[in-house]
């Protein structure tokens, strides 16, 4: 991977756009999250695709896209924050303008299902993305959450509790930091947006699946080499499973590809959510 840009951070003040890439959007906890927005110092620009429904969808592919679009090219936006997930934004990465994107690098937050555009943005646009809470889920609802995001986004030092975290492999990595939700990430297979882990870090965190069916994704990524190619390998937030029930899928697939690996990262469909760049180095210490 060459060197990743770095979007400029956020200012107070600062004009942040607010839009919808997958799910519909519950108006009561966009409003709370839109408050929150105000409340540390950002003006908040909530597009149409919050106030939308097609099904399960937050309107329109084409209504999603261009609000994506917009934000991007927008002079004056200077960050983009996803409203929730769900399903929907793998629909929009044929229909992307990855050189428009390109030249506008910007802050661009989410997780779960945002991960699709996570791949999409750093591995063809080259920029630093972050995943992190989402405005419409849990923005507002965890100090350390909050004081995290705020860290990353604004270049700010803050300390997150780390103790939780359990060495599952011993060893030492330092590289750049891709990945997000399992699902996503075994979806992205066999498409033109895969994941490229080759000499990164790769970062899973899945939230509501049954043991088998999280070791049948994990499988998926072992047999298409994808923990083979990791320099190491950080497990985030699986609830509400547990280290003890994944057992099987650590002890068997995981733990033979020899990568140092930590798991019980406090980041995911979780409270506290830790805000983590992809595509920056991470220096992942198991000892």
């Amino acid at each position: 991977m060459s060197a990743m840009i770095r979007p400029r951070l956020l200012r107070h003040g600062d004009k942040v756009a607010v839009l919808a890439t997958s799910g519909p959007v519950n108006p009561e906890k966009l409003a709370f999250g839109v408050d929150v927005i105000k409340d540390m110092g950002f003006a908040p620009y909530v597009m149409e695709s919050c106030f939308l429904r097609h099904d399960y969808l937050a309107g329109t592919d084409d209504v999603r896209l261009r609000d994506l679009h917009i934000a991007f090219a927008a002079p004056d936006v200077r960050g983009i924050f996803v409203a929730r997930g769900g399903y929907g934004a793998g629909r929009l990465l044929p229909f992307l303008d990855y050189e428009m994107i390109r030249c506008n690098p910007k802050v661009f937050l989410g997780y779960s299902d945002v991960t699709a555009l996570h791949i999409a943005i750093t591995q063809h646009c080259g920029f630093v993305t972050f995943h992190g809470p989402m405005v419409a889920v849990d923005f507002g609802h965890c100090d350390i959450t909050m004081k995290s995001l705020i860290g990353a986004i604004c270049g700010r030092q803050v300390a997150f509790p780390t103790k939780q975290t359990f060495t599952v492999v011993p060893g030492y990595a330092y590289a750049p930091l891709m990945g997000g939700n399992l699902s996503l990430l075994a979806a992205s297979l066999g498409t033109p947006f895969e994941i490229d882990t080759r000499g990164r870090i790769l970062f899973i965190e899945e939230v509501g699946e049954d043991p088998y069916r999280i070791d049948r994704m994990l499988l998926q990524l072992k047999q298409a080499g994808k923990l083979a190619d990791a320099t190491g390998i950080l497990l985030g937030d699986f609830s509400p499973q547990t280290l003890e029930t994944l057992h099987i899928a650590i002890d068997e697939l995981i733990i033979p590809e020899g990568k140092p690996t930590l798991a019980r990262f406090p980041s995911g469909h979780c409270l506290p959510n830790i805000t983590l760049p992809m595509g920056l180095p991470f220096e992942l210490n198991a000892v």
